[in-house]
């Protein structure tokens, strides 16, 4: 199994912040990130133009860090999957630790998951959708 990952800062590091022109966005948020804020879809204005920048200022509005992301490998890894014998066929790509959602919860620009991408330095434009996503689990 082929994995990606590459070490850079995570939001609210404090690391040097990404300045830059303003980047409004669409957020699009569904499950438990739909509850916490109360609405489904809504502009977001930031300073900077990457995924990170985005974070950080949208983590410094709305106190969903601990929802979406992983503190840790063990965080970010569910929990009762089978261990494989071999590889998965493909390439499978992942964020570096800390910057790694937690199990099930996900981060989309333009309908991409951010791994498939240049993780929290994928570039964002005006009007490009970002999607919080953390499904309801409900099991027997």
């Amino acid at each position: 199994m082929t994995i990606r990952t590459e070490p850079t800062t995570v939001p609210g590091d404090d690391a040097e912040e990404d300045s830059g022109p303003d980047t409004t966005v669409e957020v699009h948020a569904t499950g438990h990130v739909r509850t916490a804020l109360g609405r489904s879809r809504f502009e977001f204005t930031f300073s900077g133009s990457t995924l990170r920048a985005f974070l950080d200022a949208f983590f410094a509005e709305y106190d969903l860090r601990g929802m979406l992301l992983a503190e840790g490998e063990a965080e970010a890894t569910p929990r009762g999957w089978v261990k494989l014998d071999r590889d998965p066929p493909g390439t499978w790509r992942k964020n570096p630790a800390g910057e790694q959602s937690r199990p099930y919860a996900r981060i989309l620009v333009n309908g991409r998951f951010n791994e498939n991408l240049d993780g929290f330095d994928t570039e964002l434009r005006d009007g490009d959708r970002v999607a919080l996503v953390y499904p309801f689990m409900f099991c027997c």
